[in-house]
């Protein structure tokens, strides 16, 4: 009984999330008004709606929502959804310079170009993408602000997507300190889809990278050595955001994927709020950044969050037997390990995230403008290369050749 109170109720939540949100949204001055209020801790107004639980973010004094909101597909005609994120109290915007072609920068500009009041109560995170010296990442970071319309970035990532901890220079963080005493950024990080592991490591040794962003989900908890690189990160303070939470590779196992569906579903959950409690129930990370493309999508992610009930033993059985069975379908992101067994065509990592959107994100505009920024030199010869060298090493044992020419035939 006691669970059943503890436990929110995902069709009612959404009911009144339905109901009560999307007709407030639109009343702006009085909501941002009211909002305002709520994120300044006031004890004299209650939150009008359900409020996601804050963490600290590693060694910092900072406190960022658990459920964070990746802006990829956020732009100037999407500016609904910016303001139903505050009303639950997801404050950490995360977004890049290449994000939309700029375009979610400069729709995140144009929301606090309209509503400056509540610059001073957003966590506003973006990331200098292309760059990896100090020179282009101030040039990045000066771009950023200017579509933004802000003097400051909250969470800087300096380098979007770094690969190896060879970018992690002195000249990198004498940068980082000026930027800083410039009061240009608050909080410096990098993010990354490949090797995390060694950057893992690299940062924990690092007391000036205060935070970073990392795949994380029911696949990659198997790998021993990246869970004990997270520990050494939240043991050395180093604040931790997870993305990728849903796990999904560059080809999906539809039986797999049909029975977590039944199981979690006699549960009261969908797939992905389950897989979203799975991260969140790990207490090394402070957020977990999600991609919401509406208001739908941002309700459910809601009430997993907010939901009391602890995944049982159970659960976690039947996750674990998913990732196990549905391994070859998912590319773990050792990239190192591809690229010494190809040194000709170093983007295999690339591309299988690349699928990735195309197959399970339905993403394919975006799949298709990432796969065409590889180099014309390495694309050209990616239906001729010999790739079984890097499936021998794969510990995923992905086929790698096949993936590859589903990509060509999709995406080139």
């Amino acid at each position: 009984m006691k669970q059943k109170q503890n436990k929110i109720s995902r069709r009612n939540f959404l009911k009144t999330a339905g109901a009560a949100g999307i007709g407030s949204v639109f009343a702006s001055s009085d909501t941002l008004r009211a909002l305002e209020k709520t994120n300044a801790a006031t004890k004299e107004q209650k939150p009008k709606y359900p409020q996601v639980p804050k963490r600290k973010l590693g060694k910092t004094n900072i406190k960022v929502p658990s459920l964070s909101f990746g802006t990829f597909m956020v732009d100037l005609a999407n500016q609904i959804l910016l303001r139903k994120t505050l009303q639950h109290g997801i404050n950490l915007w995360d977004t890049a310079y290449n994000y939309g072609g700029g375009n979610s920068e400069i729709g995140i500009g144009k929301f606090l170009s309209k509503n400056p009041e509540v610059r001073k109560n957003i966590l506003l995170g973006t990331k200098a993408s292309g760059a990896a010296v100090p020179a282009d990442i101030e040039k990045r970071l000066q771009k950023s602000l200017k579509r933004l319309k802000t003097d400051y970035i909250d969470l800087f990532y300096g380098i979007h997507q770094c690969y190896s901890p060879a970018y992690l220079t002195k000249e990198l963080r004498a940068w980082v300190e000026d930027a800083k005493e410039r009061k240009l950024i608050r909080l410096f990080g990098v993010s990354t889809h490949q090797n995390m592991t060694e950057l893992l490591n690299a940062a924990a040794r690092l007391d000036w990278i205060d935070f970073m962003m990392i795949p994380f989900n029911v696949r990659l908890m198997q790998d021993k050595k990246l869970n004990a690189a997270i520990d050494a990160s939240h043991k050395a303070g180093t604040g931790l955001i997870a993305m990728k939470t849903q796990g999904f590779g560059p080809r999906t196992d539809v039986r797999q994927e049909e029975k977590l569906i039944q199981h979690f579903q006699q549960r009261g959950f969908t797939r992905g709020q389950a897989k979203l409690k799975f991260v969140l129930e790990d207490k090394r990370f402070s957020s977990a950044c999600v991609g919401m493309q509406n208001v739908t999508h941002l309700n459910s992610n809601v009430a997993a969050v907010l939901d009391k009930t602890k995944l049982t033993h159970a659960d976690m059985q039947v996750l674990n037997e998913y990732a196990r069975a549905a391994c070859t379908g998912y590319c773990a992101g050792c990239a190192h390990i591809c690229d010494s067994a190809l040194p000709d065509t170093p983007y295999v990592s690339d591309i299988m995230r690349y699928l990735m959107y195309y197959n399970s994100y339905g993403e394919r505009g975006r799949a298709r403008e990432l796969f065409a920024q590889i180099p014309g030199k390495v694309r050209n010869k990616l239906l001729s290369t010999d790739y079984s060298p890097a499936e021998a090493r794969c510990p995923q044992h992905l086929p790698i050749g096949r993936l590859v020419a589903e990509a060509v035939k999709k995406l080139a």
